[in-house]
């Protein structure tokens, strides 16, 4: 496949073809970002150049604390960073347009912040911030998605107190799918789920994946192999605040000693 993938000391670029279609539009261009812990003064996340192109299925693996999550939020602009910057379609984010960047660029995480009420009154609440105030709540639509994830009609009635783990995050999903972001960031959605609940979550991305209605791109950070393996066609490994190209990550069954 043409466009081989550059790699510097976690320096990503990649092109993917997706339906037989070549891209190079780059969603995120992450230029030597960095993040220290604001108090120890600890590097949690090295100087790091990373690209995300549409099309792009990346996965992430590496052991427990090393920097996982501070990357992906600060590829969400959720936390300051201490160098760099991103660039967003080839431009850099300023403050004014941090508002849209984050509309297009969705951070899920591991346990979701799920308010009172019903499932409904949370898939209606982003409709009540500013940044979504030229959209409307279409309940079809969500509906369509909680069928997706195999849920029945009466999922959107359901009180939140009532919702299981998975319930949970499948709820939570939904309400960024509705939005229509262009990038999905997918901090381990699926840990401590059961199975049945982890494989709606990545049926509901991968029809998502599917919708060719605009550019989209997705960073999933996973310590499930196999699901690193199933949910990417490009695999990175976090170590030390690094992120570096893998190698072809192991099936689940087998022995990471070997």
């Amino acid at each position: 496949m043409p466009g081989s993938p550059c790699i510097r000391h976690g320096d990503v670029h990649r092109t993917y073809d997706r339906n037989s279609i070549m891209t190079d539009t780059a969603l995120i261009d992450a230029v030597d970002i960095s993040r220290r812990d604001p108090l120890s003064g600890q590097m949690l996340l090295r100087q790091t150049r990373f690209t995300l192109n549409a099309g792009d299925r990346v996965a992430i693996t590496g052991p427990s604390g090393s920097g996982k999550s501070v990357f992906l939020r600060a590829l969400a602009l959720l936390d300051p960073l201490d160098s760099g910057h991103i660039d967003w379609h080839g431009k850099p984010v300023e403050r004014a347009t941090i508002p849209r960047y984050r509309r297009n660029i969705a951070y899920i995480r591991q346990r979701p912040a799920i308010l009172e009420g019903t499932v409904e009154d949370n898939l209606r609440y982003p409709f009540s911030l500013k940044a979504y105030g030229d959209v409307q709540f279409d309940r079809p639509r969500a509906a369509s998605l909680a069928a997706q994830a195999g849920r029945g009609s009466d999922f959107l009635d359901k009180r939140a107190s009532d919702l299981s783990g998975g319930e949970a995050q499948i709820a939570a999903l939904i309400r960024v799918l509705q939005l229509a972001p262009e990038v999905l960031l997918l901090d381990e959605p699926t840990a401590s789920l059961d199975p049945e609940s982890s494989h709606a979550i990545e049926g509901l991305v991968d029809a998502w994946f599917a919708d060719d209605r605009q550019p989209r791109a997705s960073v999933w950070v996973s310590h499930d192999p196999a699901q690193a393996k199933r949910m990417s066609e490009r695999h990175l490994t976090m170590r030390g605040g690094i992120l570096d190209e893998a190698a072809a990550p192991r099936h689940v069954n087998e022995d990471p000693a070997q």
